[in-house]
């Protein structure tokens, strides 16, 4: 399992140019399934998201995390994170695991952060979405449950 963490300072999810979800202060965090991929991944992913401190303290130190500032999280299911660009020009994407069981492990990644007391937003999986982010610092994070 991937995810890549944006820390921002707002963001906004738009499908067919409805607003879905949007958060304040927080996180944007892009989650991709892989193929094979089960809880013990999401776990790995999950306690690390609630727990990376990529909030400035009182110093301007990076040492706090999203439950220390009250941020919210807007969870992103995104498949191309499992591109593999390895030969020609156009990605390959058969690493990625297949929509039904990606979907659920998404699902199950909201609960599992809000089981964390930390707000968390949506989007739309399978969808074609828009998303706004007013990133902050820029803080980009790329965690692999499989290195954690």
């Amino acid at each position: 399992m991937k995810a890549v963490v944006q820390r921002a300072l707002s963001a906004s999810l738009k499908v067919d140019g409805k607003l879905i979800s949007e958060i304040e202060k927080g996180l944007v965090v892009f989650l991709g399934v892989g193929q094979g991929d089960n809880e013990e991944d999401l776990n790995k992913i999950c306690q690390k998201i609630s727990k990376l401190r990529i909030f400035e303290d009182e110093n301007g130190k990076m040492n706090l995390s999203i439950k220390e500032v009250g941020g919210q999280i807007l969870l992103v299911s995104q498949f191309t994170l499992y591109g593999d660009c390895k030969h020609g020009n156009r990605p390959s994407f058969i690493m990625a695991e297949k929509p039904d069981r990606a979907n659920q492990l998404y699902i199950e990644a909201k609960s599992l952060l809000e089981n964390e007391n930390i707000v968390v937003k949506t989007g739309v999986f399978g969808a074609d979405m828009k998303i706004d982010i007013l990133n902050d610092g820029p803080v980009t994070i790329i965690l692999d449950s499989k290195e954690l």
